[in-house]
């Protein structure tokens, strides 16, 4: 689903796994992201969307694409908690950046998840060089998808440079 226009929220971060700097939208002006948000114990992000984003993240050079994960659990609290997700992260081989959505006050959806509107997990988000939301998709979508919907992002930067 292609969203209409609108700056990208900022993601409410508890922890950040593969990295040591603070990640923000804004610290990433200028580049295209994709945001992969899933749970370790979604059967379709272990299936699909961990290994779609992996080629993902091997494939395009960092210049021209940067590929974040969001931990974001709104079920099973106690069994995915942070050293849980580092073996996860460890045996799956994930080398890009994963945050841990901030859990919400209320125990319900977690913050990120909130703001975006997500309706579950795995989903993608497709943020172009200036910071707009181009793409929410919750589920699957296919490697052809992605990838034009990719390459339209990477070309417009480079035609804006």
């Amino acid at each position: 689903m292609t969203t209409k226009l609108k700056k990208a929220p900022e993601l409410q971060v508890e922890k950040w796994l593969n990295n040591t700097d603070n990640i923000t939208i804004e610290s990433l002006q200028g580049q295209a992201i994709m945001i992969v948000a899933f749970q370790m114990l979604c059967l379709g992000c272990v299936q699909l969307l961990i290994p779609q984003a992996k080629k993902v993240y091997d494939m395009f050079p960092p210049n021209d694409l940067t590929v974040i994960g969001i931990h974001t659990v709104f079920e099973h609290h106690e069994a995915m908690k942070e050293p849980s997700l580092s073996a996860f992260l460890h045996e799956y081989n994930i080398k890009f950046p994963v945050a841990i959505d901030q859990p919400s006050e209320t125990g319900r959806l977690p913050k990120t998840m909130s703001t975006y509107n997500m309706q579950g997990t795995p989903t993608i988000l497709l943020i172009d060089h200036e910071g707009y939301l181009r793409a929410h998709h919750f589920g699957h979508i296919s490697d052809l998808q992605l990838g034009a919907e990719l390459a339209t992002l990477i070309i417009e930067k480079k035609d804006a440079r």
